[in-house]
């Protein structure tokens, strides 16, 4: 009698935690969204709405995209275009769209020891930084920032490597804060940058470079990718982030605080439409 009795008051716990089980969503995202202070924003506004609990695992893109393709996150939010379309190819991401975008800078020591506000392109720019052998400090994470520096390195003709060339192997914050101690160039999402630049002794250098713009898209992970996959929960944050006013929330975040928004929400809008 006993046994049953417990296993009687045992059941609404049960149900209570499957319940908890079934709406906590795993947001698979980069380290920017976090590090700028948009998620403290938006999720508290997203778990208010829905009732779900929202897991954030901050990471570079590459490996956000990553772990939602292994099934360890129910939804994404990422900022790698060209790599984001790979996974939606193979079928293990879908319905992506468009969230938001900002750009991405150069900063270095106001000194530019490398003389890069001499010239208007990142490309160009990163060639002074090689032939001058000014220190650089690279993320090296395989993130979406990690990914465009690669690649403006080689339309830049330059394989970087030496003493002058180092990788954090970390988020965008702890790449700024190393970069800042070395004297030393870097690409960073304007958003970080603004969030940490009153600790950091180093300035914007080159800016509004085509190629340095920075988009956003959020992601449904597909439910075959695994057997614990909330497919509702992370649906319902996909489309938390393009609507009407989440989008209004993001266009006024950072103006009080940085008299300029951190971000530009693009819902429902085509990616070669943007920064034309």
């Amino acid at each position: 009698m006993l046994l049953l009795l417990a296993f009687i008051l045992a059941i609404p716990f049960q149900l209570c935690a499957g319940e908890a089980a079934r709406k906590s969503v795993i947001l698979s995202t980069t380290t920017s969204t976090q590090d700028s202070g948009l998620l403290d924003v938006l999720v508290p506004l997203f778990e208010k709405q829905t009732g779900h609990s929202v897991k954030t695992i901050s990471v570079g893109t590459g490996q956000a995209l990553a772990l939602a393709a292994k099934g360890e996150a129910d939804v994404a939010l990422v900022h790698a275009p060209g790599i984001e379309k790979k996974f939606v190819a193979a079928g293990k991401l879908l319905n992506r769209r468009l969230v938001m975008y900002n750009d991405f800078v150069i900063i270095g020591p106001r000194s530019d020891p490398a003389k890069i506000t001499s010239v208007k392109s990142s490309t160009d720019a990163l060639k002074l930084v090689h032939q001058s052998q000014s220190r650089f400090v690279s993320r090296g994470d395989n993130s979406g920032t990690h990914a465009l520096e690669s690649s403006l390195w080689k339309i830049a003709g330059v394989e970087p490597n030496g003493s002058w060339y180092m990788e954090s192997g970390q988020g965008m914050g702890a790449t700024l804060s190393i970069a800042s101690d070395r004297s030393a160039y870097t690409l960073t999402d304007r958003a970080t940058y603004l969030a940490y630049q009153k600790r950091l002794a180093l300035v914007i250098l080159l800016e509004g470079d085509k190629p340095l713009l920075n988009i956003y898209s959020v992601l449904e992970v597909n439910s075959a990718n695994g057997p614990r996959i909330n497919t509702a929960g992370g649906k319902a944050f996909a489309d938390f982030m393009v609507a009407p006013q989440t989008q209004t929330v993001i266009k006024s975040f950072g103006v009080e605080k940085y008299r300029q928004p951190l971000f530009v929400p693009i819902a429902g809008r085509r990616e070669e439409e943007i920064g034309g």
